[in-house]
């Protein structure tokens, strides 16, 4: 793929951080009351979703792995960043962690001035307008090009998000050349049958060999990852190219497009539903390794959820567009769940303790 810089004003993009937040959240929306139904009873005791049978008495990997993470250099997803990176130090060296280091990787083709605070590594982003205003599409791409020029010790690597952040330290929970990932309740390939044999055809096997899971988190064999990496962009591409496949699929194509991918490779992964929790949705964050706060979280006085509703206490990472939210948030209402309490809390530590945090 030719070498090409991007360019877009600065108010180009936040009109299309803005409308994709909007789509996103109606989407989060109205999948909100399916999840606190699935959810609202909290993680089992076995939390060990599918694993390989041949895989359930094997011991768990013990090998370092690379945390990995996309970003883009606008304000949204640099304080992100930070936080996720100030998370990472605190629990690198805790025990139990098989952290090793970690890498920004940043698609916007420049460097921007968080390149001394968060080890980063710039790549391009697609041709102008090939992502269509949808961005994450230039996560499996911006993989590409990492896994291809970057020197990486670790055997192993962790796909974050710049809105994850570490809770506990996280063990290599992959085995071998089965990967580790979390099971979102969206992700329905046997649902999307139809579709999702437009780019996996029978002959490639079952449905169910696509693995209800996104790119992240994902921890993976290096070696696999390079084998997935550039069929997770082609199938990316040719799911936006598609009219059904980009209505159907929406804000998650991406995710599909990894699942998708992983399948064509012959890669299962184990699903770990203790790998991530989601507030509001998830009450306690217990033994889980990582906080996504990707929904919002509203609440009336009386610590009630007012979810679709702004509520009179908040907090929503989709009302910092423009620039980091202030230190020291107020803590929620008393009843609001520990999930909720622990994010703020952790949110508010690191900004506390993370240099010129005002700074864009």
């Amino acid at each position: 793929m030719a070498r090409k810089n991007f360019s877009c004003s600065s108010t180009l993009f936040l009109v299309l951080l803005a409308v994709g937040s909007f789509f996103a959240t109606y989407n989060l929306l109205t999948m909100a009351v399916h999840y606190k139904g699935v959810n609202s009873l909290g993680l089992s005791n076995d939390p060990i979703v599918e694993m390989p049978d041949n895989m359930k008495r094997a011991r768990g990997t013990k090998a370092l792995f690379h945390v990995a993470l996309t970003a883009t250099d606008a304000p949204y997803s640099k304080w992100q960043c930070r936080i996720m990176y100030y998370w990472y130090k605190k629990t690198k060296d805790k025990a139990g962690s098989d952290m090793g280091k970690f890498t920004r990787i940043l698609h916007s083709g420049e460097p921007d001035n968080l390149m001394e605070e968060i080890p980063t590594f710039v790549v391009d982003p697609l041709p102008s307008g090939l992502d269509r205003g949808y961005i994450v599409l230039n996560r499996p791409w911006a993989f590409v090009q990492w896994l291809e020029r970057a020197t990486i010790e670790e055997e192993y690597i962790l796909m974050a998000e710049p809105d994850h952040i570490f809770v506990n330290p996280l063990p290599n929970l992959a085995r071998g050349e089965f990967p580790a990932g979390y099971p979102f309740f969206y992700i329905k390939p046997a649902d999307n049958e139809k579709i999702i044999r437009k780019y996996f055809p029978k002959e490639n096997g079952p449905v169910t060999n696509v693995d209800p899971i996104g790119n992240s988190p994902v921890i993976i064999r290096k070696d696999l990852l390079e084998k997935i990496a550039p069929t997770w962009m082609n199938v990316s591409l040719r799911m936006k190219d598609d009219p059904e496949t980009d209505k159907t699929f929406g804000w998650v194509l991406e995710m599909y497009a990894y699942a998708v991918a992983s399948a064509l490779h012959g890669v299962q992964h184990i699903l770990r539903k203790d790998f991530m929790l989601q507030p509001p949705w998830d009450f306690e964050t217990g033994e889980r390794f990582i906080i996504h706060y990707t929904y919002g979280c509203d609440y009336n006085m009386k610590g009630e959820l007012t979810y679709g509703k702004i509520g009179e206490w908040r907090f929503d990472k989709r009302s910092h567009l423009r620039g980091p939210p202030p230190r020291n948030l107020p803590l929620p209402p008393p009843g609001v769940p520990e999930s909720v309490v622990t994010l703020v809390k952790m949110v508010n530590e690191a900004t506390a303790n993370i240099p010129n945090w005002d700074a864009e």
